[in-house]
């Protein structure tokens, strides 16, 4: 079947054009500069809505109609025009180009939606969609689109497009097709026209499909697709993205003792970038309304709603309260800011686990990343400083930035096992990546700057058998610096408890024999799905402030550490005021508020005291045997009266002047008064009492260096 247009097309797709997009076409002709590309989206649903017969040219001949489509856009402009006569600032653009957006039409069916991995040969020349992670960006060049040639003998004109397949060469035909004459003109001598090339901007970059759409034991396959014109520079490495355009196939270079192959290739026609997009998309009033309902009925006890939410975050294992609530504070972070001078102050937590085999670390790495919507997984003895941050390529005799893992990862999570494992001189690479939240290369001449606004969540094994009397440094074989980036620390020891050992072995087996049987009992409302919803909304919904309270709370415990921190005085820096505040703020959006209180002070701090024993003011105990309390309210009460002698506020120890309850998003507003019951269910961080784990003495000065990862108080 050939491509063909019937003449009432011809009439009725500039008419289709001036009515639905009439303002978008009298914007174009106002517009001043006539050099520049200019895009007009239309929707695929539409069109083919207008145009049933045309639905099946547009997938199989998608680039002669996109190119008629363009003509008609100039035709429609020239109508619009006539009708302004005596507007002289209106001007027909001719670089206007049709951007067909097939979301919700019959074009964004699986079929024409494949992944990359699923393209064949039999897809050449057909629209498709794709989806996928942009992880190489190349420089914006020029390349000679058009040229209009002349028939020595019948003088007839005609336009010839450049040939991608054939290295962007202009094909001739071999003989004069005018029909001008009665008979056929049969010229075989054309002369190029002076001035007649056109020129348009041309960037190639490099999409990897999602690994989350990936089978079992598949390696994600990237393609190269060609931007074009107003396409240019729309996306950068790191930016998932939806592209629509034309499969077709190109030529490799010619190579002295290798096979010349053909490579398919992508050319975009629509380009929609899905970054912001990803954090709004699953969330439904419905959801919101299950939240506000949820906070509602745990209203007097909010600790427990707390820790019911906790609970579903990595079910199948047992307790370890204290790591779920630092997962559950990492992923959702604090409030970035951005000082006066504009430099820019992270948000972003990063947390660190250290402990023996078999305690459950990878677990918690690998369901934070199914929690995130943004994630990036990868191993420190597989990765080097390039692979991490950013990586300079020659492609076709061009140097090229391609992205790391902490680069793919910007705005998400970025996942590393075997921390330690990374060799020293990699290890300083990512130093800038996790404060500053940017990498800056130099590499084949290319000087750039890329951000990597990422949580950062690493899981190490101590170097050999853990000695609770070394510090954190020698048993893990990472630097105080390094160390002193993470907000949080935990270690896990596997120490010998057989009540333990029974309630952690009665628990494995439940869950076995849940697994058996129907899984229609396990009807809890902090599934996967719904916590992945949370954890975005509270992100987005929440910019909690701090009250007086709760920066009391903050500061005297960073005091009393700085006084205490002789041992170890780098680390008790202005970076962990810092990460307390970023964690308190963590904590208030947990909590589904908008007011950062005492009660999230005291649980910011609660976490770096986990991980805490030379300066530690509470005895927390072993990470790994913590458990859920039955009553969280009596165990935070006890912790918060200890704390506050600690720090030498007894005055606080009385009812709290400001509080707001769960889910009010008044900003700073003194909304509750806090001497009753509720007040205490309004700390939501009940840690095992009888942690038998006091063989954590570097552990507290490490807290304290990761704590020093701020250089400016808010």
């Amino acid at each position: 079947m050939a491509f063909a247009l019937d003449e009432s097309d011809l009439i009725k797709i500039p008419r289709f054009l001036r009515t639905n997009y009439f303002e978008e076409l009298e914007e174009i002709l106002r517009a001043v500069d006539e050099s520049v590309s200019y895009p007009l989206v239309i929707e695929a649903a539409h069109f083919c809505n207008s145009f049933p017969h045309l639905g099946y040219q547009l997938y199989q001949f998608p680039t002669k109609l996109l190119r008629f489509l363009d003509e008609s856009v100039v035709n429609a402009q020239e109508f619009i025009k006539e009708k302004h006569k005596g507007n002289e600032r209106m001007s027909v653009k001719k670089t206007v180009h049709v951007r067909m957006s097939v979301q919700g039409s019959a074009l964004d069916c699986p079929e024409l939606h494949p992944n990359i991995s699923q393209i064949r040969v039999k897809d050449l020349g057909h629209l498709l969609t794709i989806q996928g992670t942009v992880i190489r960006s190349g420089a914006v060049k020029m390349l000679e689109g058009e040229r209009t040639y002349k028939c020595t003998k019948c003088k007839n004109s005609f336009q010839v497009f450049t040939d991608l397949e054939m290295g962007n060469s202009f094909p001739l035909p071999s003989v004069c097709s005018s029909n001008k004459r009665a008979e056929e003109c049969g010229g075989q001598k054309f002369v190029l026209e002076e001035g007649s090339e056109k020129c348009h901007d041309y960037q190639e970059i490099k999409v990897q499909e999602c690994m989350q759409a990936l089978g079992v034991g598949s390696v994600p396959r990237s393609l190269v697709v060609v931007l074009d014109d107003d396409l240019v520079d729309t996306v950068q490495a790191g930016d998932d993205v939806v592209i629509t355009g034309v499969l077709f196939s190109k030529w490799k270079p010619l190579v002295k003792d290798v096979r010349c192959d053909l490579v398919l290739m992508l050319r975009a026609n629509f380009v929609r970038r899905t970054n912001k997009l990803t954090s709004v998309v699953n969330i439904t009033d419905y959801d919101v309304e299950l939240f506000e309902r949820f906070w509602e009925e745990y209203g007097d006890t909010p600790l427990k709603g707390r820790n019911e939410i906790l609970q579903g975050i990595c079910p199948q294992v047992f307790g370890l309260f204290t790591v779920k609530l630092a997962v559950a504070l990492t992923l959702i972070g604090g409030v970035q800011h951005i000082n006066e001078s504009g430099s820019r102050v992270r948000g972003e937590s990063h947390l660190l686990l250290v402990g023996d085999p078999g305690t459950g670390k990878s677990q918690f790495l690998k369901y934070a990343v199914k929690l995130s919507h943004r994630a990036v997984l990868t191993t420190g003895l597989g990765s080097t400083s390039a692979g991490l941050t950013v990586t300079a390529v020659k492609d076709g005799g061009e140097w090229m930035l391609e992205a790391g893992a902490l680069v793919l990862a910007d705005g998400g999570l970025c996942c590393i096992d075997e921390f330690n494992s990374i060799r020293e001189p990699d290890r300083a690479t990512i130093h800038e990546a996790m404060e500053q939240q940017t990498i800056s290369v130099a590499k084949a001449g290319l000087v750039r700057t890329l951000n990597t606004r990422c949580t950062v969540f690493g899981v190490t094994n101590p170097k050999g058998q853990y000695d609770p009397h070394q510090s954190l440094s020698v048993n893990t074989t990472l630097s105080a610096p390094l160390l002193s980036r993470f907000d949080i620390v935990l270690v896990l020891l596997d120490t010998k408890n057989p009540e333990w050992d029974n309630i952690v072995s009665s628990h494995i087996l439940l869950e076995h024999a849940k697994s058996q049987r129907s899984s229609k009992e396990r009807s809890s409302l902090w599934t996967l799905n719904m916590l992945r919803r949370y954890i975005l909304y509270v992100r987005s919904e929440f910019k909690p402030t701090l009250t007086h309270e709760a920066e009391k709370v903050i500061m005297s415990y960073y005091q009393l550490q700085r006084r205490s921190g002789h041992e170890n005085a780098a680390r008790t820096t202005i970076r962990m005021l810092e990460s307390l505040i970023r964690l308190a703020q963590a904590h208030a959006r947990l909590m589904f508020r908008n007011q950062v209180l005492r009660l999230d002070a005291i649980a910011a701090v609660i976490c770096v005291e986990s991980s805490m024993t030379q300066t530690a003011i509470l005895q927390v105990g072993n990470a790994l045997h913590s458990t859920f309390t039955e009553s969280p309210d009596d165990e935070y009460a006890k912790q918060e009266r200890t704390i506050l002698e600690a720090l030498r506020l007894d005055d606080m120890a009385g009812p709290s002047k400001v509080t707001a309850p769960p889910g009010s998003r008044e900003n700073g507003a003194r909304a509750y008064t806090e001497g009753c019951p509720e007040a205490s269910a309004r700390r939501p961080l009940p840690f095992g009492a009888d942690g038998d784990c006091t063989n954590l003495p570097e552990n507290d000065e490490i807290d304290v260096e990761i704590q020093s990862c701020r250089e400016s108080p808010p």
